[in-house]
């Protein structure tokens, strides 16, 4: 059996578990790699990442370089010395960093590599309406998650997961397949597989203005699984034409009621507090909607407060 010496690179909360249980594994943990602390909030108080939090209550030493390929951090991992860099939810590594340790560098990805590749896995398998994902294991070289596959392990996503859903499921599959990749490494009893380039693969680019925006001439099943596949961020956003004005909104949760009718794509009709967008083959029911400058609310509530004029739309 390898001793290994591990050097882990990870920065939201994501990565927390997985470093836990490294730490507490039987494996030597030498550092934690995170983001520099960020200034929030109106007294641009610096922000210290959920990694750099958990390193310090457990007394793991921390490094924060601003420049991946500065002499002054490559200094830093030699004078460490880790035979294994552990990646989940950090920045692309130069060349010399990844290619240091003896025994590589493997990444922790939120999908069943080679599909949904990119900076938004999870968010990409429910718009698609997938109904299984997983993570996967795999060495890092010198492209976006196609390096060869080490390990990986399935989950389901079911008709009414959102993102934070499959995410918590997510959690403990992350450990488990973190020390099954470990143990696999330092017995030396890793079968290597290489990632397909097909043309077919599905991939996962990060999320923007343009791809969250709900487009009312899609089918309902679409637009809900776009809907629950931003939620709760960063949300699916569209516009409120209330004749009179227009109101950017992002939307949290919906319902679709297949059905068949003659109304506009867009059209709003409200029945007894419900509020419901005609799409082509049905109705959209928006269960929670935040208004521009408003809080999110149930639309129940909203309504309360809120006119829509006949012959509003959604844009």
């Amino acid at each position: 059996m390898r001793a290994l010496r591990i050097l882990f690179m990870g920065t939201p909360e994501f990565s927390v578990p997985m470093l836990e249980s490294i730490h507490q594994s039987e494996h030597k943990l030498l550092a934690t790699v995170t983001a520099p602390d960020k200034p929030a909030g109106r007294g641009r108080k610096l922000n210290k990442s959920a990694v750099k939090l958990f390193a310090e209550q457990h007394n793991i030493n921390v490094l924060q370089p601003t420049n991946l390929k500065s002499e002054d951090f490559f200094s830093q991992l030699k004078a460490l010395n880790p035979n294994l860099i552990v990646v989940v939810a950090f920045r692309m590594l130069p060349k010399q960093v990844w290619q240091f340790p003896e025994f590589g560098t493997f990444n922790l990805h939120a999908s069943l590599l080679p599909h949904y590749r990119g900076a938004a896995p999870i968010n990409w398998a429910i718009i698609n309406g997938e109904t299984q994902t997983g993570l996967t294991t795999f060495f890092i070289d010198d492209k976006i998650d196609t390096g060869h596959v080490i390990d990986k392990i399935s989950l389901p996503i079911l008709e009414t997961d959102n993102v934070e859903d499959v995410y918590n499921k997510m959690l403990p599959k992350g450990v488990e397949l973190i020390l099954e990749t470990l143990e696999k490494i330092s017995k030396n009893k890793i079968d290597l597989k290489p990632q397909s380039d097909s043309e077919n693969l599905k991939i996962a680019p990060k999320l923007n203005k343009d791809n969250t925006k709900i487009d009312w001439s899609q089918s309902g099943q679409d637009i809900y699984n776009l809907v629950r596949g931003l939620s709760p961020f960063p949300l699916a956003w569209s516009t409120l034409d209330n004749i009179n004005e227009k109101i950017n909104c992002k939307i949290s949760k919906v319902s679709f009621q297949k059905e068949s009718h003659e109304l506009d794509n867009g059209q709003i009709i409200l029945k007894d507090k419900n509020w419901l967008v005609a799409v082509k083959d049905g109705y959209i029911k928006i269960e929670k909607i935040k208004l521009s400058g408003k809080r999110l609310l149930k639309t129940s509530d909203l309504l309360n407060g809120f006119t829509i004029n006949d012959g509003a739309m959604m844009k």
